[in-house]
């Protein structure tokens, strides 16, 4: 019989038997005691039937023979009786004839076996005919001679019977057998919708509500099959109101309605984030931009064209930063408006800014006319030991000495140097290391209050040169200036495998770059390695940023779903602050969302992320997604995520990096 299986889970239920096999074996019962019934029926019918026709031919032997010995032979004399016996017995169909005296002694008689009839001996044990005994009287005139008894021979109704029986069992098997197939047949049409409901039923599990079933049969499961659908397409109609929901929560709290970029407290936050984190703060720049005189130009044209003017100037911020990986923007007031740099030096940042203040100068020169204009930038850069308020100032400062000059230009704020290794230095800095293989693994521990082990150890990498050992944020973005990051993360995942292959029982977590994932050649690389490594590959986390899928929907579609062939987790990295809607998590299986860390920082006083993050959880987790945190820095913050529930939280605060080969550090 079937047995039935969870996918889940992969054990058999024992006891659990199809609906199919119950039909089949109940509705195949019935048919196959039918058959045997009627067999039976028919057996004893005419196994009744050829007995009594053994009865009266013995009764009329009996009779026919005790006339002629009473009339037409002398019965007292043994020689003409026993020739009488022996005509009669070689002329019918008899087994024993027998004249007896009136003493009960043998005058005369004959008699066979059934050994030779040509019926098994067992059937002749089953059929077991009854052979009754006729008798009759023998007398002449008022004197009784004897008696004869004959018994009918039962061969001939033993062959018949055989016969009979032998085509009945072969009527009932070819019967059965025909309708067994032709029920399995019309079980398997009618209960097809079932097996398309159990994978929609599934699919509803995974939070894939675009499965309908379209499969016909009776008018009950197709009842069952419409609701079924019903239900998918509202529950994804439900899932997509939540999702643009949240969106729309987020673009109220973190985004400016105009321009779309960042508000003025979602840059400040990011950017609190970017420069003073222990792990993220790294070498960058900050540029303030202004155009000036904005406020004539809209009493000029009116509100309606200064929003069109700034909604062009974040256009082309916009297509600014998609050439520069890691950076946003964010509008301050008015036509104020930030950008930030991860990674750029000051020789490099202001190169690039005098390429933008030339553009954003042409598009607003465009729509003044003949009004003087002029856009001007301050830049101030990030490094160690500086807040992000002494950042913002420094900037600020040097955005003032821009304006005090009139024309369009910038000014690097005091003491910034414009020398640093050139492009070229960073190349050779890149190159050599991935050709030497000098990175090295750093550990952090994703932490869960309802774990006492780390649910997974998020990997870092590093650079080590000559001049120190650098943070992926510091060389990433050079690396990917460079088209250089592919390679780098190809080591990486050499490295986490073997790492893996190592410690068998770690679960170990990696962000993928977007240059990476967009690269066939290497998702080609990674399913393979992972292929190889087996059952170790459950153990690896892959991440995969929220700007990536933004930026590269079909290779991350084409990715998430080999990944999930062989069954290694994927999880969304740097949540929120791609902007994307989450439509994506409809489309595609993700198994866990990473939110932030500049949504995280200070969540303790953030009403309006908490109430998003507390949003985001609500949705993820109905949708089978975990939800983990980054960032977490104070006792405040971790206090707050876990009265909202996160599945895990990672930061300085729960647990320090350390590299992959020593001990984890304390706090």
């Amino acid at each position: 019989m079937a047995w039935m299986q969870n996918p889940q889970s992969g054990r058999g239920r024992a006891g659990m038997i199809s609906l199919r096999t119950l039909l089949l074996v109940f509705t195949g019962g019935l048919l196959v005691v039918v058959l045997v019934a009627s067999f039976i029926t028919s057996f004893s019918h005419f196994r009744g039937y050829v007995s009594e026709q053994l009865t009266g031919h013995a009764r009329d032997g009996a009779t026919a023979i005790g006339l002629s010995l009473s009339n037409a032979i002398d019965g007292s004399d043994p020689v003409a009786s026993a020739s009488l016996i022996d005509s009669v017995f070689d002329s019918g169909r008899y087994l024993r004839v027998i004249y007896l005296n009136h003493e009960g002694e043998v005058i005369a008689g004959r008699r066979k076996s059934l050994d030779q009839i040509g019926v098994p001996w067992w059937f002749r044990s089953v059929a077991d005919l009854p052979l009754p005994v006729a008798e009759a009287e023998v007398v002449r005139g008022w004197r009784r001679l004897g008696t004869v008894q004959v018994v009918s021979d039962p061969g001939r109704a033993y062959r018949d019977l055989w016969r009979i029986t032998s085509g009945l069992v072969v009527a009932v098997l070819l019967i059965g057998a025909v309708g067994l197939f032709v029920l399995f047949l019309l079980l398997n049409r009618a209960l097809r919708p079932l097996t398309a409901l159990e994978e929609q039923a599934r699919a509803l599990g995974n939070r894939e509500f675009r499965r309908h079933v379209t499969i016909r049969s009776t008018r009950e499961l197709n009842q069952v099959t419409e609701a079924m659908n019903q239900m998918a397409d509202d529950l994804g109609h439900l899932f997509e109101g939540q999702a643009k929901l949240i969106q729309h929560l987020r673009r109220l709290s973190n985004e400016d309605p105009v321009t779309g970029l960042a508000s003025r407290s979602a840059f400040d936050q990011r950017l609190k984030v970017e420069v003073e984190s222990e792990e993220k703060s790294a070498p960058g720049m900050l540029i303030l931009i202004q155009l000036w005189d904005f406020g004539s130009f809209n009493q000029t044209f009116g509100r309606e064209e200064g929003d069109r003017l700034v909604v062009r100037i974040a256009g082309e911020i916009g297509r600014f930063m998609a050439g520069h990986a890691g950076s946003f923007a964010g509008r301050r007031t008015g036509a104020d408006f930030a950008i930030y740099l991860p990674g750029a030096m000051p020789a490099d940042a202001s190169v690039w800014c005098r390429d933008l203040i030339a553009d954003l100068d042409g598009v607003y020169a465009g729509l003044a006319g003949s009004r003087t204009v002029a856009v001007h930038a301050g830049l101030a850069r990030a490094g160690a030991g500086r807040s992000a308020r002494e950042l913002m100032s420094a900037a600020d400062e040097a955005l003032r000495k821009a304006q005090a000059l009139g024309d369009s230009g910038y000014q690097l704020a005091n003491g910034e140097p414009e020398y640093h290794h050139n492009l070229e230095t960073w190349r050779v800095i890149l190159t050599e290391a991935i050709r030497n293989e000098r990175f090295s693994l750093w550990l952090q521990p994703m932490i869960s209050e309802r774990s006492e082990a780390p649910l997974y150890y998020q990997v870092f990498s590093r650079l080590d040169t000559p001049e120190g050992e650098l943070k992926a944020s510091v060389f990433v973005p050079m690396a990917e200036r460079f088209g250089l990051v592919e390679q780098i993360d190809r080591l990486l995942m050499q490295r986490v495998l073997e790492r893996l292959a190592a410690e068998p029982g770690q679960q170990l977590a990696v962000s993928l770059a977007g240059a990476s994932v967009a690269s066939e050649a290497f998702r080609q690389d990674l399913l393979a390695r992972l292929e190889q490594a087996g059952d170790r590959a459950h153990h690896l986390w892959i991440g995969i940023s929220e700007q990536t899928i933004h930026h590269h929907r079909t290779a991350v579609g084409l990715l998430v779903r080999a990944l999930g062939r062989i069954n290694v987790p994927v999880l969304v990295d740097r949540f929120g602050v791609g902007g994307v809607p989450f439509s994506y998590l409809r489309n595609l299986r993700f198994q866990a969302l990473r939110i932030d860390n500049s949504f995280i920082h200070d969540i303790d006083s953030h009403e309006e992320n908490r109430f998003y993050l507390e949003s985001v959880l609500g949705i993820a987790h109905r949708r089978g997604v975990r939800v983990f945190a980054t960032g977490v820095e104070t006792a405040a913050e971790y206090s707050v995520l876990c009265k909202l529930g996160i599945d895990g939280a990672m930061g300085y605060h729960l647990g320090r990096p350390f590299a992959a080969d020593q001990q984890p550090q304390g706090d």
